[in-house]
């Protein structure tokens, strides 16, 4: 399944720590190109201002903002897919998800606790991710409960809004075969990517090591 208009060709609706990384790196094997993360917005400054128009709710040109994109995964995507979807009319929506505790406690030592250590001209970005949280998600990150009801709210809504046909949930373990299978395309011998564990996150992000109970 692919946009016939060369758009995306794939929404990832799964929110950060549900294997986003490995999905990001995957989908670009199979596509042949780059998929957008969260990480290329750290990456490309020049798009900030317009996701920044799209959490304070200004028009975005969608097609323009992701143009040579195949894919899209992560925030601030994923709380986007509505939209995506309606710009992206034929690609295939990709829920990935966690065990609901599994998620959270992952998502606590590293996207959740790195606010407080990405440098001061990150900010902006930061701040505006503050505010698409708390509008789309919630950002009351030591609150246990409330961020996996919001969790498990987000995944609800993905299932009741994209049409069946569309949607593909999928948990990291089950790798190449469901995506392929949607996608129409020959699964790699390979091993599916297994990257960006809370150890390595926290690392790449100067954030102190922490303890991490099996």
């Amino acid at each position: 399944m692919t946009d016939p208009a060369g758009g995306l060709a794939v929404i990832g609706a799964g929110v950060a720590r549900t294997g986003t990384k490995s999905l990001k790196l995957g989908l670009e094997h199979l596509l042949a190109g780059p998929c957008h993360h969260m990480t290329e917005v750290f990456a490309n400054p020049a798009q900030v201002q317009a996701w920044i128009d799209a959490i304070e709710g200004r028009p975005v040109d969608w097609n323009a903002l992701l143009a040579g994109y195949k894919a899209i995964v992560d925030w601030p995507g994923a709380s986007f897919w509505p939209e995506l979807l309606a710009a992206n009319p034929g690609a295939l929506v990709v829920l990935s998800v966690r065990e609901p505790e599994t998620w959270y406690r992952s998502a606590e030592l590293t996207v959740f606790d790195i606010f407080d250590y990405l440098p001061p001209e990150a900010a902006p970005w930061m701040e505006a991710l503050r505010c698409l949280l708390r509008d789309r998600f919630c950002d009351r990150f030591d609150d246990r409960a409330a961020m996996i009801d919001a969790y498990e709210r987000h995944n609800a809504e993905v299932r009741r809004g994209v049409p069946a046909a569309q949607l593909l949930e999928w948990h990291p373990e089950q790798g190449w075969e469901p995506i392929c299978a949607r996608l129409g395309l020959p699964a790699p011998a390979h091993p599916f990517p297994a990257v960006n564990t809370i150890a390595e996150f926290r690392a790449e992000y100067r954030m102190p090591p922490v303890m991490i109970s099996t």
